[in-house]
């Protein structure tokens, strides 16, 4: 059983300066913040506000990139051609670098993040993205992801790839997330998500929305931050998680 893992949430997702999340208590559980750059949420003073919040809080600082699509939140899928949308992640990551980052690793957001687990070309449009701004900067950055495509486009590009977790999302029988707005898609209950963190840990495994027993191992576990039991969630995980003997510590 690992000594330690990540946690991780969606922090920095202001829409017109207004914060969906409450940041400053959730920095303050986390160890790792996936800081949204623009695309679906968030604007250069976040981002900033941002940073500054992880610095204090000893919170590794991830890029939130998605589709240029604020008004869906990121969350309606998109066929950009690759060159746009390589474009497209580049500029969202290279905007919090600007901002200030020591930048470790990039998680796409919503609707993206899920389509780079099966669409070949948008998860080589990402991995290329993700090298063109590690070039810059300097250092490889990891790929935090579900799994799939985006595997092996980070393999090809040369980007270390992380797996990751979902605490507060229902999984379906092949291993994937139950759509949004489906039964069984959101977790609120903090014991239930708690307990499931542990487990994630210490076995590998969820039990999907079918009653399916089914592997899941990661190296972060994440939260939403803007669900509303988001708070209270994170603060069961940490205990429960300090309860058995697991550190929460970023892997950056």
């Amino acid at each position: 059983m690992p000594d330690a893992i990540d946690l991780n949430a969606d922090l920095g997702e202001t829409i017109g300066g207004v914060p969906t999340a409450d940041d400053e208590a959730l920095f303050a559980v986390v160890s790792s913040a996936n800081v949204a750059c623009g695309g679906h949420a968030g604007d250069a003073d976040s981002m900033r506000e941002a940073v500054a919040r992880a610095a204090r809080h000893g919170v590794a600082v991830g890029a939130h990139p998605s589709y240029d699509d604020p008004g869906n939140f990121g969350r309606l899928r998109h066929d950009p051609p690759s060159a746009e949308l390589r474009e497209t992640v580049a500029t969202q990551v290279q905007a919090l670098v600007a901002a200030g980052a020591d930048l470790r690793y990039v998680k796409p957001h919503g609707a993206l993040y899920h389509a780079i687990t099966v669409d070949a070309a948008q998860a080589d449009a990402v991995a290329a993205a993700v090298a063109d701004v590690s070039a810059r900067i300097g250092r490889a950055l990891p790929i935090l992801g579900l799994g799939g495509e985006i595997v092996r486009a980070a393999r090809e590009a040369g980007m270390p790839f992380v797996a990751e977790a979902f605490l507060d999302r229902g999984y379906t029988a092949g291993g994937g997330l139950v759509p949004r707005g489906e039964a069984g898609a959101l977790l609120d209950d903090p014991r239930r998500v708690a307990e499931r963190a542990v487990r994630f840990v210490r076995e590998g495994v969820v039990d999907a929305v079918d009653g399916t027993v089914i592997e899941a191992r990661a190296s972060s576990l994440c939260l939403h931050g803007d669900s509303p039991a988001a708070v209270a969630m994170a603060r069961a995980v940490r205990s429960a998680l300090d309860a058995a003997g697991i550190r929460v510590a970023s892997p950056w």
